[in-house]
C-alpha cells in the first residue's frame, strides 16, 4: 500500500500544477487514514466516546455561581475542551504517531526518491488533517447539541472567533505533530511517546476539570502549550459572556489567545525545519 501512495503523484509531478499535486496527495492520505480502522477509531471516535462518558457522569453539575443565568453545566464546559482535544488529536497525535510508522516502513525514503516536490508530501498531510479536523468538530458539535444542550454561536463575531481559534490551533498542532514525529526512534514507540503527552496536556489544560480549580503550578505549566489557549478561546464562543468572570484572569483574554497560538505556529514551523527526519536514526 505504501508504494502505491508515492508513485501516482510522482508521475504527475512534471505536468500537473502544484495545487493539483497537493490535492491528489491529500486525497491519498485521507483514503489511507479511513482504511486504517485503528486510526479512525482513535482519532475521530475516541473524543466522542469520552464526551459521552464524562457528559453522562457530570451532566447535571452546575459550575456557575448560584442563581446566575444562564447557568453553565460541567458537561457544557467539558464539551468545549473536547472540541479542542479533537483538533489536537487530528493534528498533533495523528501525525506524531503515523509519520514514524511511515518512516520505519521506508515510505518517506521512497517519497524523497521520487520526482515529487517535498512540499507536496507535507501539503497532503496538512489537507488530510484539515479534513479530519472538520469531521471531528462537526461530530463533537452534533453530539453536544443533541445531548448536552450546547448552544451554537448566535452571532457572526462568535463564529469568527470559533474559526480563527480552530484554524490557529490546528496549524500549531499540525506543525508540532510533524516536528515531534522525529522524537520516536521507531514506529512502535510513537504511541507510547505521544499518548502520555496528550493526556497530560488534557488533564492540565481544563479539558477534564475546571481550569481555575487546578493548582497554580499546573495552570502555569498548561499555559505554555496551545491546548490551554484553544480551550479558553472556545469557551468564549460556546459559553455565556458572564462566564468570563470565572476564568483565572477574569476574562477570556482573546488577544492573548491569538498571540500565543500564532507564536506556536511560528515555533512549530521552526521545529519542523530543524527536527523532521526522512529516515530513521539508525539509517543516518
Amino acid at each position: 500500500m505504501e508504494e502505491s501512495t508515492a508513485r501516482p503523484v510522482a508521475r504527475r509531478a512534471g505536468g500537473g500544477g502544484g495545487l493539483s499535486l497537493a490535492l491528489a496527495q491529500g486525497g491519498i492520505e485521507f483514503k489511507q487514514f479511513v482504511r486504517t480502522r485503528e486510526s479512525l477509531v482513535f482519532t475521530l471516535l475516541f473524543p466522542v466516546m469520552l464526551m459521552l462518558i464524562f457528559g453522562s457522569i457530570f451532566g447535571s453539575v452546575v459550575i456557575t455561581p448560584p442563581g446566575e443565568i444562564p447557568a453553565v453545566t460541567l458537561s457544557q464546559y467539558f464539551v468545549t475542551g473536547m472540541i479542542a482535544s479533537g483538533i489536537m488529536a487530528t493534528g498533533f497525535q495523528n501525525l506524531a504517531i503515523t509519520i514514524p510508522i511511515e518512516r520505519d516502513r521506508g515510505v518517506l525514503k521512497r517519497y524523497r526518491g521520487t520526482p515529487m516536490p517535498k512540499w507536496v508530501f507535507f501539503a497532503g498531510k496538512i489537507l488530510c488533517v484539515a479534513a479530519l479536523a472538520f469531521i471531528s468538530v462537526v461530530m463533537l458539535l452534533a453530539v453536544a447539541v443533541a445531548f448536552y444542550d450546547l448552544r451554537l454561536p448566535d452571532t457572526g463575531q462568535k463564529w469568527f472567533t470559533f474559526g480563527w481559534v480552530s484554524v490557529l490551533g490546528l496549524i500549531a498542532c499540525t506543525l508540532c505533530g510533524i516536528a515531534f514525529s522525529g522524537v520516536a526512534k521507531t514506529g512502535r514507540a510513537g504511541p507510547a511517546v505521544v499518548t502520555p503527552i496528550a493526556l497530560i496536556l488534557q488533564f492540565t489544560s481544563g479539558v477534564f476539570f475546571e481550569y481555575d480549580d487546578l493548582p497554580p503550578w499546573m495552570q502555569q505549566f498548561a499555559a505554555l502549550f496551545p491546548l490551554k489557549w484553544m480551550c479558553q478561546g472556545l469557551r468564549s464562543v460556546f459559553l455565556p459572556e458572564s462566564f468570563a468572570s470565572q476564568e483565572v484572569a477574569g476574562s477570556y483574554e482573546l488577544g492573548k489567545v491569538a498571540l500565543v497560538l500564532a507564536a506556536w505556529c511560528v515555533g512549530g514551523l521552526v521545529l519542523c525545519l530543524v527536527g523532521f527526519r526522512w529516515t530513521s536514526k539508525r539509517e543516518g
